[in-house]
């Protein structure tokens, strides 16, 4: 490929300065979640999470933010999937939303843990049928012989719970990550971005700078 078949479209839809930011950054992260909530873009949920294995190989995939506050941001998974494991041995991860149709950007690091087993029931029992029976079916990551033995498992398990509630797998239920670096990013012309970054301090609260873009 030859570098005009990457020319990008210049960034134009806004701008932002450190009077835009509030002193807080989950309560920032809240104005621009809203916004591009109410703007209903596809999926403004959905986030990159990279996590790394104890070698210090990293490895990212796409979930969805199923919640946050000012502990931090909460998704779901099997705990014996690829980045269950990643989390057991090195509980550090890197979340990043790319709203494309508003030229945001945000990215935002720190530790992770196990929510409540509390908490990831009432997730759960929330989910859909198909969904709860998918979580009991699937050893998620491991080599699968065929679909059709994993669409077996699903029918298996659906036969097990038949008429009953389908209570939440072991294996299975959230992560929060809890900040102490998120950036703000806002694309400009000529790439020449605004970027904010929140730093958490020692104090418990928060210092913010621009850097460059």
């Amino acid at each position: 490929m030859m570098p005009e078949d990457f020319v990008h479209a210049d960034f134009h839809r806004g701008k932002l300065d450190v009077s835009d930011l509030t002193d807080n950054p989950i309560e920032q992260f809240t104005r621009w979640y809203n916004e591009v909530q109410a703007a209903e873009l596809t999926e403004y949920y959905a986030m990159t999470l990279a996590t790394c294995s104890t070698s210090g190989r990293p490895s990212a995939r796409i979930v969805y933010l199923r919640g946050f506050d000012q502990r931090g941001f909460t998704f779901y998974t099997n705990y014996n999937s690829r980045k269950g494991s990643e989390l057991l041995g090195n509980p550090f991860a890197s979340l990043c939303f790319y709203w494309k149709e508003v030229e945001r950007q945000v990215r935002i690091e720190g530790g992770v843990e196990q929510v409540s087993e509390a908490e990831s029931d009432a997730y759960f029992a929330g989910r859909p049928v198909n969904s709860q029976l998918g979580a009991w079916a699937s050893s998620q990551s491991d080599p699968l012989e065929s679909a059709q033995a994993l669409e077996a498992k699903v029918e298996e398990f659906r036969q097990r719970f038949a008429g009953g509630t389908i209570p939440r797998p072991p294996h299975w239920g959230g992560y929060r990550l809890s900040p102490d670096r998120i950036e703000f990013w806002q694309g400009r012309p000529s790439r020449l971005h605004d970027r904010f970054v929140y730093v958490a301090t020692e104090a418990g609260k928060w210092s913010v700078s621009r850097i460059n873009p």
